[in-house]
């Protein structure tokens, strides 16, 4: 374990500033662990954010953007198509036609049913969909994710089907009040990644590590996190939800 340095979470400046103090911490997490930076992807999650902000992101050097609602990214994904967009919310069933059109990755897997309607989908469109399995760590009532006794049969299971490639694990942990509590659940979603190669489930491609959001991504790396979804810490507080 990393001792953990994270300082108190502020979000001063324009979207540009703040852009530069994510990465700055980025780097400095990657250099407490020794990693390297090359390795760890800013995801920048627009959630209920107005899509000039994207774009205000954009041009600060973010490549990677998240999105939570299917419908709210098809106007930023059409903004800005160049861009790599990862579906990070709930994918209900009935949007999963569109949300294979518009995103490069999706991140929310948990369920056999949601993995074959992804391929299915993907095989029509003619293409491949890089795929996390979402796992429920804490085991919560009411809250997305396989919960990890399940997940080395999902895996499994997705090793037949030619529409996508499960490249890792992506989850949110419980809720807690200090950055450092967060950092057992990220241990254990590393552990559980370990696991499923161990076992050969999915080969290779299988060693992206989704964790750590606005509040505790820098205990994420420490922990081996390869993707952080940052959002309010880019864009500020979200102004509301949209339907």
């Amino acid at each position: 374990m990393v001792p953990s340095a994270v300082p108190p979470v502020t979000f001063p400046g324009t979207v540009r500033e703040r852009v530069f103090l994510v990465r700055e911490r980025i780097e400095q997490a990657a250099a407490r662990a020794g990693r390297s930076t090359e390795g760890i992807r800013l995801v920048a999650v627009g959630k209920m954010q107005p899509a000039d902000r994207i774009g205000e992101a954009a041009e600060a050097g973010v490549t990677a953007f998240g999105e939570n609602y299917v419908q709210e990214a098809e106007e930023k994904i059409r903004a800005y198509p160049g861009l790599e967009w990862h579906m990070t919310g709930k994918l209900q069933g009935n949007k999963v036609k569109k949300a294979v059109s518009l995103f490069s990755w999706i991140q929310t897997i948990d369920s056999n049913r949601l993995l074959s309607d992804v391929s299915r989908r993907c095989g029509e469109a003619g293409k491949v969909m890089p795929v996390l399995m979402e796992v429920n760590l804490g085991k919560e009532p009411g809250k997305s994710g396989i919960l990890p006794n399940d997940l080395p049969g999902l895996v499994e299971r997705a090793g037949a089907l030619s529409g996508v490639r499960v490249t890792g694990l992506m989850a949110i942990p419980p809720l807690t009040e200090r950055p450092e509590e967060s950092r057992p659940w990220f241990a254990r979603l590393r552990e559980l990644l370990a696991d499923c190669r161990a076992q050969g489930l999915a080969g290779r491609n299988m060693a992206e590590l989704s964790m750590g959001m606005s509040h505790d991504f820098e205990v994420a790396i420490e922990e081996g996190a390869t993707m952080v979804r940052v959002g309010t810490a880019i864009f500020g507080s979200r102004p509301g939800r949209k339907a």
